[in-house]
């Protein structure tokens, strides 16, 4: 099909070799800094010699027949990992251009002193129309985006630790080698620049476009196999369009996959930032979109919206849809997210009583609210959030819950009881201890929530955040594991029992090395993304397993609460900081053993956790306990290893 020849070449004599060769049948493949492609200005200077592989290439019509297979349909080339055949695009890897074609573009500073940062040190420089993270490590110096892509926290504000740096805020990591996103939340990675040293002067060298961004899309694959398939068949389908479904379908293309990808999803909508329906209420789904249509069109991922998937017949390897439509698959995600409960009381079809599940709830939620009386039921993130968010624009806010206290099973009585009196003082009126009994109407509409303890609360609207159940409902004749909640059940790989169909995301159960590969099921946005990566690695038969430290995060009336880690069945609380100024950071403890941090105005704490976790090192009970009672605040050398 074609051959390649090393030569070593000077620039000048590269237009020779061009001229001596007919067109069409070369191209020029670089091997080092410098050189570019065929047909592109060479930046390299004129006495420098030049390393050039020339490829010959066979005409289009010569080289079809070549690729084309007995049965006469073209097929995706094929390529070879550690023996595993996976497809592959020719195109995939385009040759990285240089990034500095365009010399009015290109920025150039002296930013520090190479004894001005010392091994293990970040900072924060500027080079005039832009800021980059300077990072020094093993001797080495680094250079990359100052902001995470995600939400936009400052990186220097993060932890460095073994050639990656993690987000402040909550918990992505990048590596400082490359800029590529390590763990989530986020999709974008980071761009690198260039750093260089001259007379003991470090220089960063990059784009304008680059410093502007501040992030970074990964090369992706295109699909070159279209014409094998008809309309009802795929090769990768993917039930669910959340993170876990998005994240899937970009690592696939991103490692080169060339094949048909399908997302199927009940929802209107493109991907979108789901943990924003309740902490930015009033976004429209045009604001809060993950990607833009025009990327799922470059980069050949076919989403299929407001298509619900029935069944699933494995041993065929087709999904039946809704409308009876059937599509064969090879591979197949599952993703399909969880379900919110209902309340089962009198009354409950009453108009303006709702379950957010998309934007259009949340807007109508702040719409009908506003200078009226709004009722949360349950006090969980989403009905927490949703009460905070609605404080500044609703008459009154009443949140009804049978627990005790806000969070007491996730962050203890403690934590809750501070939340709680944070939000009494920005007018919510908690109801504890009690459940709702009939929601009752006027013309149809929500008038009245009516409790068991007989309090009647006046109500314009409702909003039900009493949890949610795997929408795993069609999964039950499959022959797919589910226990007896609805779980799928899924290994280390994200593999189900059956083989070629893998899940993830809320809706799944999976082992969590952090708790010695206890089946888990934990429904976050941080979370759904690595399952999503994943089982995309080894749907391409990577043999990659999960071990990640759950983090997440909620933000009330400007203040996040960040947490890592899994702390069920928790049975001790130790606190650093004061709980009344809300400036503290909890260490749950089991066993004598640290399973979870959470944190509020305590940065970057969580963060330096979750590096310990991730590193496989056991975080002991007396340790934080000698931290604590030394009350030395911010000192971490018993993290770290380092000091005394």
């Amino acid at each position: 099909m074609c051959g390649q020849i090393p030569l070593q070449l000077s620039p000048s004599s590269t237009s020779s070799l061009r001229a001596a060769i007919p067109p069409g049948l070369v191209k020029l493949v670089p091997l080092c800094c410098g050189v570019l492609a065929e047909g592109l200005v060479l930046h390299s200077r004129a006495t420098d010699p030049v390393e050039v592989k020339i490829e010959v290439v066979l005409p289009e019509k010569e080289r079809a027949k070549e690729e084309m297979p007995p049965n006469g349909k073209a097929s995706p080339l094929v390529y070879k990992v550690n023996g595993t055949a996976r497809h592959y695009h020719l195109d995939e890897h385009p040759i990285t251009l240089n990034p500095y074609q365009n010399l009015k573009d290109v920025v150039e500073a002296s930013v520090c002193h190479v004894k001005d940062l010392e091994n293990g040190q970040m900072r924060e420089v500027d080079l005039g129309c832009g800021k980059a993270l300077l990072i020094k490590e093993n001797g080495e110096f680094y250079a990359m985006g100052h902001k995470c892509p995600h939400y936009g926290a400052p990186l220097v504000k993060g932890v460095l630790s073994k050639g990656r740096v993690r987000c402040p805020w909550h918990g992505a990591c990048f590596s400082i080698g490359t800029g590529d996103i390590e763990d989530f939340p986020g999709l974008d990675s980071l761009p690198k620049f260039q750093v260089k040293i001259e007379k003991e002067k470090v220089y960063i060298r990059t784009s304008k476009q680059a410093l502007l961004t501040q992030r970074r899309t990964k090369v992706m694959a295109k699909c070159i196999s279209l014409g094998n398939y008809n309309i009802s068949s795929t090769n990768v389908l993917i039930i669910g369009a959340g993170a876990a479904g998005l994240v899937c379908a970009e690592t696939l293309r991103q490692e080169g996959f060339s094949d048909r990808i399908i997302m199927c999803t009940m929802n209107r909508h493109l991907p979108y930032d789901r943990p924003k329906l309740s902490k930015s209420m009033d976004s429209h789904a045009d604001q809060i979109i993950l990607r833009p249509k025009e990327f799922f069109r470059t980069n050949d991922i076919e989403v299929l919206t407001e298509m619900q998937v029935v069944a699933v017949d494995v041993k065929n390897k087709i999904a039946v849809f809704k409308d009876g439509f059937k599509m064969e698959y090879n591979k197949l995600l599952i993703a399909t997210g969880n379900t919110p409960k209902a309340l089962s009381c009198k009354g409950k079809e009453v108009e303006n009583v709702f379950n957010i599940r998309n934007p259009e709830d949340a807007n109508r939620v702040v719409k009908l609210a506003t200078s009226k009386n709004a009722v949360i039921v349950g006090a969980s993130f989403l009905g927490m959030e949703v009460a905070a968010y609605l404080t500044e624009k609703a008459h009154s806010v009443s949140v009804v819950e049978l627990e005790e206290v806000p969070f007491k099973k996730f962050f203890g009585e403690k934590v809750g009881r501070a939340l709680m009196k944070m939000f009494e003082n920005n007018r919510v009126k908690f109801y504890m201890q009690t459940e709702v009994s009939e929601l009752r109407e006027q013309e149809g509409k929500l008038k009245e929530v009516v409790l068991k303890s007989g309090k009647v609360l006046r109500a314009d609207v409702c909003v039900i955040g009493i949890g949610a159940s795997p929408a795993t409902g069609f999964l039950k004749q499959s022959g797919i594991n589910i226990d007896s909640k609805g779980f799928i059940a899924v290994n280390k790989m994200m593999q189900t029992n059956i083989p070629g169909v893998f899940a993830a995301g809320d809706a799944v159960i999976f082992p969590l090395a952090l708790r010695n590969n206890k089946k888990v099921n934990i429904p976050h946005w941080q979370m759904a993304h690595m399952h999503g990566r994943i089982a995309a690695l080894n749907m391409l038969a990577h043999g990659m397993e999960i071990n990640t430290v759950p983090y997440l995060w909620t933000a009330v009336f400007g203040r996040s609460i960040r947490y890592a880690g899994h702390g069920e069945g928790f049975d001790d609380v130790i606190f650093q900081g004061d709980l009344d100024e809300l400036k503290f950071v909890a260490f749950y403890t089991k066993n004598e053993e640290v399973i979870a941090v959470a944190s509020m105005n305590y940065d970057p704490i969580v963060s330096k956790v979750a590096e310990v976790m991730a590193s496989g090192r056991a975080i002991r009970k007396r340790d934080v306990e000698l931290f604590v009672h030394r009350g030395k605040t911010g000192d971490m050398s018993w993290l770290t290893g380092k000091g005394s």
